[in-house]
């Protein structure tokens, strides 16, 4: 998953500023061989309404990455799948990030002496301390049926 990222003068690394002739030139390569990443999905440039490839900083990166490896003697499928795994991987840690902060969040909450409230035995609120279950009934005759709606 890629991050947007501003630079100095507001321009974007994922925007598509790059024609194939361009972004060819500046990865180093052959238009067609950026024809032919866009057909194996190996990089997925963004497409005006005619039809045309516009490539963004970061594609350009990636097509940097892609040779590389490429001329490192990996198969264009071995390219495909280390590219995936990196993109895991960034999601993963991405989720990481938003998870912690849910923690802190909740950690913080719990600190601050907020009240967590719960239903009693009789079907009251009571207020009990985090992590604490409220009382329970002695013993109840009750029974509960459930029918779901048809």
């Amino acid at each position: 998953m890629a991050r947007k990222s501003a630079r100095p003068g507001g321009h974007d690394d994922d925007a598509p500023v790059f024609v194939i002739s361009v972004a060819a030139e500046l990865a180093g390569m052959h238009a067609q061989t950026l024809r032919q990443y866009d057909r194996l999905g190996l990089v997925s440039p963004s497409r005006t309404r005619g039809g045309g490839r516009r490539y963004s900083t970061r594609d350009v990166e990636l097509l940097r990455e892609v040779q590389r490896l490429s001329q490192e003697g990996v198969s264009l499928a071995g390219i495909q799948r280390i590219l995936d795994l990196e993109n895991h991987v960034t999601a993963l840690r991405s989720r990481v990030e938003e998870l912690a902060a849910e923690l802190a969040a909740a950690q913080a909450a719990l600190s601050s002496g907020a009240r967590v409230f719960a239903v009693g035995p009789r079907g009251e609120v009571v207020a009990v301390r985090p992590g604490q279950r409220p009382p329970r009934a002695a013993s109840s005759q009750a029974l509960v049926v459930w029918r779901p709606e048809r």
